[in-house]
């Protein structure tokens, strides 16, 4: 897990940030991404991908790394993403995660010293390099805990949301397309918190 960030220090790249995203493919509520520099490996053995973890596995490492770590997240919401295309607006919240994360340096660090470890197909528009993995989650210690801070913010959000549109059950499928989901969708119709986007190809196939 350790392999691409040791690659990245031979290269000569002092900052190395993991970048990974949560919510690509709900049908409701925002995509988030999270960009994560490790400060130590003392906690190598709590971070997997998040996909792999419980949530209360996630829950735990989440609030060691938030502590053990320095991060920025990026958050975009249904209108960006109904508005670009989901694509798009999870390169934009890389952006933001990674701006967010560099916003805590004291000094801006310099454009060379940094690289982002990118998971899979994300992309980001500044001007870092960055090196694309795929499975990244899986194979970077710095973007599998990227993945669990993605993870657990989208997944608190989606909690929020359930508090305000109660009908839908979102704290339960976080906005995924569930039966329990569909079901609500079709007894209820869309909240403002649904991207139509994906929820007229559900409704309307043809």
């Amino acid at each position: 897990m350790l392999y691409h960030e040791r690659r990245a220090k031979k290269d000569g790249y002092s900052i190395i940030v993991g970048v990974d995203e949560a919510g690509r493919g709900p049908l409701a509520g925002p995509v988030v991404a999270a960009a994560v520099i490790l400060k130590t490996h003392a906690f190598l053995s709590r971070i997997d991908d998040s996909k792999k973890l419980t949530a209360r596995q996630r829950d735990e490492a989440f609030a060691e790394i938030v502590v053990k770590s320095s991060y920025g997240v990026g958050i975009m919401n249904e209108g960006v993403i109904d508005s670009v295309n989901i694509a798009a607006a999870a390169h934009l919240a890389v952006d933001e995660a990674v701006a967010r994360l560099i916003e805590r340096f004291r000094t801006p660090p310099r454009q060379r010293s940094v690289i982002l470890l990118l998971d899979g197909r994300l992309r980001s528009h500044l001007s870092y390099d960055a090196k694309e993995i795929v499975g990244g989650d899986g194979l970077s210690l710095s973007i599998a805990a990227a993945s669990i801070v993605a993870k657990v913010v989208r997944d608190r959000i989606m909690g929020i949301y359930d508090r305000i549109y109660p009908q839908y059950g979102f704290s339960r499928h976080k906005g995924y397309g569930t039966v329990e989901h569909l079901d609500r969708m079709s007894a209820c119709g869309l909240s403002p918190l649904h991207r139509r986007t994906f929820c007229h190809r559900i409704l309307f196939p043809s």
